[in-house]
């Protein structure tokens, strides 16, 4: 092995999977702020945006030929090089007449290139890092992700939100912000260009035709829906996170409507501050409590305590709406309690699809199961808006925790399928 493939991991992977969730918070997170701020109503907010998650739908579709042509380092670069391009492009139309449609027609490049970079950095991290490195960086590769979240929807929002008020214009503003993530990622290209390993298992292979691989994934496709209980299996996958694939649309525009409208009346920076920084640190507090009762007590132990707390903590929404307080050290703290419990129980959904996903096509699974998942988040938040400009935001949310019930019976549901020791931490 040469000396290139021996270069420390620590000089890519948290760079790589930092670079992984910026662009996916930008798209789903901080366009939301974005558009709203920019006078959209939640209607529109919510629908756009929620179109955005189709590359992630199907993505898989496209993988196969992410193997077989260049290579994943190849890819890895040229991707985060068309995201910076695709950065600077909405920054660059944010103050135009036509923003909406232009910078629209960039967040689909950006959506784009930000599934098949992750189709790359995943498949590179597999390559270029040994079995005992690989169990070793999961936490890490995992953590980067999330500060990349912490980074997008709290600091780089925070910093639109201080220009907003000392520059008194906000397409300015959010054009500035943008401009810095189109720098960000040009560096982050040069910066893995140089110090990316060459595994040598990573090289093209010209020996598979695009027939060839098209047959092996039609097999592999056709698999997943072979499995036992996939009709179970799919529920589970769309009804799970029902209730929040509505709030999360609207939790941001909700937080920033003034309170005649209903909203909370924050502004931008205090947005980014409680939900993009604190909440997302209370997520991932969440994530690492909840793969820690599991690995001790089983998974099947825990997940209908998962299903319960993940939706249940929607209620405090509901309080929000109806009493609209104004302190902001209690509006805080319950944006961080949901966030709590949604980061607890979304562990159970990741569980699960790593138990779908276990056979011979482990990898190609797995990228059907987020397929659907992803699936599960677009098609509730597309009428979100619509529901909430049609209810108004208490009665939405209360909706909203309706809507959670069916990912709670699922869960009854596929307690009963789970071996007792399953996700335990057998020493």
């Amino acid at each position: 092995m040469n000396e290139k493939r021996k270069r420390s991991p620590w000089f890519w992977v948290p760079s790589l999977y930092f670079a992984e969730g910026l662009p996916y918070v930008a798209v789903m997170t901080i366009a939301v702020i974005m558009y709203k701020r920019l006078g959209l109503g939640n209607a529109e907010i919510a629908l756009y945006t929620s179109w955005l998650y189709l590359p992630w739908v199907i993505k898989p579709l496209w993988s196969p030929f992410v193997d077989l042509a260049k290579t994943k380092r190849w890819w890895i670069v040229t991707m985060q090089s068309l995201i910076a391009v695709s950065f600077a492009s909405i920054a660059f139309f944010i103050p135009t007449t036509y923003f909406l449609q232009l910078t629209l027609a960039f967040f689909w490049l950006l959506a784009f290139s930000s599934a098949t970079h992750d189709i790359a950095a995943d498949g590179f991290y597999m390559l270029g890092l040994k079995p005992g490195e690989q169990s070793f960086f999961v936490g890490i590769r995992n953590t980067f992700y999330r500060l990349a979240t912490i980074f997008g929807q709290g600091i780089l929002v925070a910093l639109a939100g201080l220009m907003e008020q000392g520059t008194e214009n906000i397409p300015l503003s959010w054009s500035i912000t943008f401009f810095l993530l189109a720098g960000l990622f040009l560096a982050m290209s040069l910066y893995h260009k140089v110090v990316l390993p060459k595994p040598a298992e990573d090289v093209s292979r010209p020996n598979l035709s695009p027939a060839g691989l098209l047959r092996d994934f039609w097999k592999t496709f056709v698999s997943f829906f072979a499995k036992n209980d996939i009709g179970l299996v799919l529920f589970f996958l769309l009804t799970y996170r029902l209730g929040e694939a509505q709030l999360l649309k609207l939790s941001s525009p909700f937080m920033l409507d003034p309170v005649t409208s209903g909203g909370l009346g924050l502004d931008t920076a205090t947005v980014g501050l409680a939900y993009g920084t604190l909440g997302v640190g209370a997520l991932l507090v969440g994530g690492i409590a909840g793969g820690v009762v599991i690995s001790r007590h089983g998974f099947r132990k825990w997940i209908i305590p998962m299903a319960i707390l993940l939706n249940i903590t929607d209620l405090f929404y509901v309080y929000l709406a109806a009493v609209q307080p104004e302190n902001i050290i209690f509006i805080t703290s319950c944006i961080v309690l949901e966030q709590l419990g949604y980061g607890f129980g979304f562990t159970a959904y990741t569980l699960f699809l790593i138990k779908v996903a276990d056979g011979e096509f482990k990898t190609a699974h797995y990228a059907i199961g987020t397929g659907f998942m992803a699936l599960g988040m677009m098609l509730p938040g597309m009428i979100a808006g619509w529901l909430q400009e049609m209810m108004g935001y208490t009665t939405f949310f209360w909706w909203v925790c309706l809507c959670t019930l069916p990912g709670i019976f699922a869960a009854i549901l596929v307690r009963k399928k789970i071996d007792p020791e399953f996700g335990k931490n057998k020493k």
